[in-house]
């Protein structure tokens, strides 16, 4: 259940970080820190170009720096059409997961098969960008730094937590709200039957009134003639 869960995760960032394959935009969105250790985490890295009108070539190179080192290694290089790992340690482990199908690239991102506690450490995320301009080519070179963490078990992130709070609180205030339009409704409707029970029984009366004969007494009964 677990490892569906954090499939399904990185398989919605992996979404998130190739938007710029849609014509919609680009958004660029920060990687996650932790991986589960023997499952697949998603290295993101995302450089969206701010002139969509000029076309452009970008290559992108990831490095890492294992925890108490101090220079980076080159681990994998992407040149469209072809993804190449460049270090033993990650043989048959990464995989690419950003554009594809143009050269173009503007979503950087990685798949780390098999996350080992070796993996802990300082990723580097470098896109070297050619603007091709009508005068004179421009390289742009962006780089971006992920801390991952490799954890044994997923920790619950706090953001998780509150939105798991806010989903029982708001289960909970609506079922109180129900309630209330329940006794709301309720008493209106009574109150609709007690009025309509009163107008019938006044018309009623009414009608008994109407229907009754008048008696009319002699004021002379008993007076004696003389």
């Amino acid at each position: 259940m677990r490892g569906t869960s954090w499939e399904l995760l990185s398989s919605l960032l992996v979404f998130i970080l190739s938007v710029s394959r849609c014509h919609g935009g680009c958004a660029e969105v920060d990687s996650m820190t932790e991986a589960v250790a023997g499952e697949s985490f998603l290295l993101g890295c995302v450089s969206c170009k701010r002139r969509a009108e000029v076309p452009a070539h970008a290559t992108v190179d990831w490095h890492f720096r294992s925890t108490g080192e101090e220079e980076y290694v080159n681990i994998f290089h992407y040149d469209h059409p072809k993804p190449e790992i460049l270090h033993a340690d990650f043989n048959d482990r990464l995989e690419w997961q950003g554009t594809m199908g143009t050269q173009d690239v503007q979503t950087g991102a990685v798949f780390i098969h098999n996350v080992t506690f070796n993996d802990t450490g300082t990723y580097l995320c470098t896109f070297q960008r050619t603007l091709y301009l009508p005068r004179k080519n421009e390289i742009i070179i962006v780089e971006k730094e992920v801390e991952l963490i490799v954890v044994a078990k997923a920790n619950r992130e706090l953001l998780s937590v509150v939105s798991e709070i806010m989903m029982y609180v708001l289960i909970v205030v609506l079922q109180l709200w129900m309630f209330v339009v329940l006794i709301y409704c309720y008493r209106k409707i009574w109150a609709e039957h007690e009025a309509r029970d009163a107008r019938k029984a006044l018309r009623a009366h009414k009608k008994a009134l109407l229907n009754e004969p008048f008696n009319i007494t002699d004021k002379c009964d008993g007076v004696l003639m003389e």
